[in-house]
């Protein structure tokens, strides 16, 4: 069967159960479980399709049937993103599902990948241009980071050219924050390791407030965005001396096409 078959018959498949797992695709098509995880790769490259755990579901799909509204926004921020990565440096990524389509972006590049996501890491694993770090630590249920003193310590002994973050709130008053507190020390960490950071943030993410601080606008070099972030919040942002991305509109095609909003 050709690529371009196969890659069609696995659409059919997640289009008729909604996600399967590697193991019952690769049965189904009679190939490899390797050569399943490299078609299920480029199709989410496409963003045809969603890697899960262990397999995969059709683009917008979540387990349990739930599907993400901001999912085109988090592709095309994902895609701006990539574009301020070279080829031959260190990146480090943080966890959550924006974080999660940047690290799919970067799987055909070459570069050193530091993460504390096991989402992140089998996104990557096994790619040839990839080397990749993992730090360990305690998981965090669902949302599957490392977390506690492990990953802080062996942060220590390691240092990345920038850091890629998501982030679960920004509020120009109040800074950065998560609404998990027993994630803010592992974030601070992944930042000092880190020679810059560029936080990845969806518009439902501005002026809102969670419970843990996690660092100030100001220690922050670059947002990057979508086109539905509020245009004065955005101005304030600047003010603070961060550099804003706003990523191209919803569903377009070409992070090249990402441009840096003036006024």
């Amino acid at each position: 069967m050709r690529e371009r078959d196969r890659r069609a018959r696995l659409i059919e498949l997640l289009r008729d159960d909604g996600q399967a797992s590697v193991a019952e695709m690769a049965a189904s098509l009679g190939v490899t479980a390797s050569t399943i995880r490299r078609d299920l790769d480029r199709l989410a490259r496409e963003g045809r399709l969603v890697r899960t755990h262990g397999g995969a579901a059709l683009a917008g799909a979540r387990t349990g049937g739930q599907t993400d509204p901001l999912a085109d926004a988090k592709r095309a921020i994902a895609r701006a993103a990539a574009a301020l990565v070279a080829d031959h440096t260190t990146v480090a990524i943080g966890s959550g599902t924006t974080a999660l389509a940047f690290a799919r972006e970067l799987a055909e590049r070459r570069l050193t990948v530091i993460t504390n996501a096991l989402d992140v890491a089998n996104a990557l694993v096994d790619r040839d241009g990839i080397e990749l770090i993992i730090l360990g630590g305690v998981v965090r249920p669902r949302m599957h980071s490392m977390l506690g003193h492990l990953a802080e310590l062996a942060s220590t002994e390691l240092r990345a050219d920038t850091l890629f973050m998501g982030i679960g709130a920004i509020s120009v008053e109040q800074g950065l924050m998560n609404d998990s507190v027993p994630e803010i020390l592992t974030d601070r960490a992944l930042r000092r390791m880190s020679r810059s950071v560029v936080v990845l943030a969806d518009a439902s993410k501005f002026e809102q407030v969670a419970p843990g601080f996690v660092m100030e606008l100001e220690q922050v070099d670059v947002l990057v965005t979508d086109d539905e972030a509020p245009a004065g919040t955005l101005d304030a942002v600047r003010e603070r001396g961060v550099r804003v991305i706003v990523a191209p509109g919803r569903g377009e095609e070409a992070a090249a096409a990402a441009t840096e909003a003036t006024r």
